[in-house]
């Protein structure tokens, strides 16, 4: 609560509140004219008294830690979304032509390590990647030097180098070098020359710096730092101690849950609530979902945002989410697949099975089904072996008895 003073004339008093809200954001400008018609005033009427203001941004640098990163709604999503793509999908070992099944198939992909299955592997791989633009794998050695377990790394414990000269990389790690066969280092995007490898919260972190000081300035404001809760009004003439008195008499009340507040002087109490829609929080926020999501490179739909103007249809939708596996998560899948296959025997390959995301919706297959047949291109028997289920039996023609 604030109590403002300007004299009408020699001797009448009236108090006025101009909240003033100011943003330093490009993307985040709001005029004057918007907050002094949200008070029903003019904005000529008075001149901004002192002691009002909303609460001060703090410049906090294009710097961007993947923890604080987290708090942002849109990145923890993003994050999630790609994560849990990875992880519905099986990873398959060839050898040739041939798939690997049952003992053939290789134990280091079905169990990295002792308390660590497949999914764990990938999940953690693609959180790495994600958050810091690197992973990294300790590879684990029988007694016959052949490789036994995956353990995934704390990226922050790890430095990796990179020799100008030779091109080999090796990690630091525990106070101890190990080459690349001892740690696998896996980067999202790579750049020539750098042994660091760049994620997206490395690559746009002035945007998600602008997000997080937008997210924390509206905490700020809606928790009352710096922002009156309301205005004493009064018509009649008093001095400037009287305006000191009666904010303090009032404030003094307002403390106490169920105090009685006492008016007098012909004074009026009128409360403030600025809306989130009013300041364009909204609108800011909608912003940086959208930014945010074009960073890690997952649609719009998918963040749960809607885009203005734009009319998602269910072949649209499909289209976008078939982007999203070719053009996003194929980047984590391939990293990963590379450094499996380089950790595997000679010769044995791992790949994804795509199927899961892939997969299109029942009509389609089947439609996709009954034109393969009709073409003979494959029988009902094989339809239904790629759709797992029983193999049909023949049918009575009309002419049968």
């Amino acid at each position: 609560m604030a109590l403002v003073s300007t004299y009408q004339t020699q001797y009448s008093y009236t108090s006025v509140l101009y909240p003033v809200i100011m943003f330093t954001s490009i993307a985040h400008m709001k005029t004057l004219e918007l907050v002094t018609s949200l008070l029903g005033r003019q904005a000529a009427a008075a001149p901004i008294p002192d002691g009002i203001m909303p609460p001060p941004r703090v410049a906090t640098g294009a710097s961007m830690a993947p923890s604080r990163a987290l708090t942002l709604d849109a990145v923890y999503r993003c994050v999630s979304v790609i994560q849990t793509a990875a992880k519905q999908l099986s990873l398959d070992a060839w050898r040739g032509t041939d798939r690997l099944e049952g003992d053939a198939y290789p134990r280091l992909l079905s169990m990295p390590s002792a308390d660590a299955t497949q999914v764990d592997l990938i999940a953690d791989t693609v959180a790495s990647l994600a958050l810091r633009g690197n992973a990294y794998w300790l590879i684990g050695r029988s007694t016959d030097g052949r490789p036994a377990s995956i353990r995934v790394l704390d990226p922050l414990e790890c430095m990796p180098s990179l020799t100008a000269y030779t091109g080999e990389r090796s990690t630091r790690w525990n106070g101890r070098i190990y080459d690349a066969s001892q740690i696998r280092h896996l980067r999202l995007i790579r750049v020539p020359g750098q042994a660091l490898g760049v994620g997206p919260i490395q690559a746009c972190a002035s945007t998600l710096v602008g997000a997080s000081d937008m997210a924390s300035y509206a905490s700020q404001w809606t928790a009352g730092a710096g922002v009156p809760t309301g205005t004493l009004t009064t018509d009649q003439p008093i001095t400037a101690e009287q305006a000191a008195e009666a904010k303090k008499r009032w404030n003094d009340n307002a403390s106490h849950a169920g105090g009685v507040a006492v008016l007098g002087a012909g004074m009026r109490y009128t409360p403030i609530a600025l809306k989130p829609s009013e300041v364009q929080f909204l609108e800011s926020r909608a912003f940086d979902v959208l930014a945010i999501g074009r960073m890690f490179g997952v649609p719009a739909h998918m963040l749960l945002a809607s885009v203005d103007g734009s009319s998602m249809t269910y072949q649209n939708v499909n289209d976008a989410a078939t982007d999203f596996i070719r053009w996003t998560v194929m980047t984590y899948l391939r990293e990963i697949e590379d450094a499996l296959t380089a950790i595997l025997p000679r010769g044995t390959v791992a790949r994804f099975n795509l199927d899961a995301l892939l997969r299109a919706d029942a009509k389609t297959r089947m439609d996709t089904h009954a034109t393969a047949i009709a073409a003979g291109i494959y029988d009902a028997a094989t339809a239904a072996a790629i759709e797992g289920l029983p193999t049909p039996t023949p049918k009575e023609t009309k002419n049968e008895k």
